[in-house]
């Protein structure tokens, strides 16, 4: 099985090219560019993991985000469909409008509440269209970068007080627990064209700041001393975040893929950021 990930410099992107993807650099916004590696790799597997992830600067980039997520999926999924080449796209929790009491299963239906959900919604429409195989995750965290994890380290070290949304609730997600269950599907035969993959338990992200901060004190003394719950109104934002996302697994689990407690990795994540 060979496989080639766009996106291969993103958090998953990195952990899929650890397990041997093929990652050239790809724009996948560029029908001829795609056409072009996808005909020199010839790959069996194509996971679409190339996205704009910019939340909140995608409420003033809408035509960007839509560029990336939506037209760059839809040239993708025509390239794989026309080689007959299996497709499987990476997709978000955002999709949802976090009205939900239960977590969301594959086929609920989806509403998103902000503009990057909206281009990734319309990115799973292009990927089913051409029967691509959509994979939605959540809080997706992994060493490097910029995401939630690093945020909490930065402050914690500078600040002795920070303050933390306590009414967004979600399922962190290592990203190299997700590319072992992307692997995994891409070599199973027959699919449904939605499955969820997250870690557990579901928590609030007051909670998981609280977490990086116990996993950072092993390691190295913190100036932080306490981290405050607040309110998301408290902390306004130029993106709406759906406030109860979490995602469903009774599907995967039934291919034998068990989502992992999603504290394992973050201790994995949390040692290797501070000993960079």
């Amino acid at each position: 099985m060979t496989i080639l990930v766009s996106g291969g410099r993103g958090q998953l992107g990195s952990a899929l090219r650890r397990r041997g993807a093929a990652a050239p650099e790809l724009d996948i916004c560029d029908p001829a560019a795609v056409a072009r590696s996808l005909d020199k790799i010839a790959p069996t597997v194509v996971v679409n993991a190339a996205a704009y992830t910019a939340v909140d600067r995608a409420e003033s980039e809408r035509d960007r985000a839509f560029a990336v997520n939506a037209e760059g999926a839809a040239v993708v999924a025509a390239a794989c469909r026309v080689r007959r080449i299996r497709l499987l796209h990476i997709s978000t929790d955002y999709v949802f409008d976090g009205t939900a009491t239960q977590p969301y299963r594959e086929d609920d239906p989806i509403a998103p509440v902000g503009v990057y959900g909206e281009s990734k919604a319309a990115g799973e429409r292009a990927m089913l269209d051409a029967g691509g195989i959509v994979v939605r995750t959540a809080w997706l965290f992994a060493t490097g970068g910029a995401g939630f994890v690093q945020t909490i380290l930065r402050l914690a070290a500078e600040r002795t007080s920070l303050r933390v949304v306590a009414d967004q609730i979600g399922s962190p997600t290592w990203a190299d627990d997700l590319a072992d269950a992307v692997v995994a599907l891409a070599a199973m035969p027959a699919l449904a064209p939605i499955y969820h993959y997250c870690g557990e338990p579901p928590v609030s992200r007051h909670a998981l700041a609280l977490a990086i901060l116990d996993e950072a004190r092993k390691h190295k003394p913190m100036s932080c001393i306490q981290i405050d719950p607040i309110t998301t109104d408290e902390m306004p934002m130029p993106a709406r975040r759906p406030p109860y996302s979490v995602l469903a697994t009774d599907r995967i689990r039934a291919l034998g893929i068990e989502p992992r407690p999603w504290h394992a990795g973050l201790a994995h994540v949390v040692a290797e950021e501070l000993a960079r």
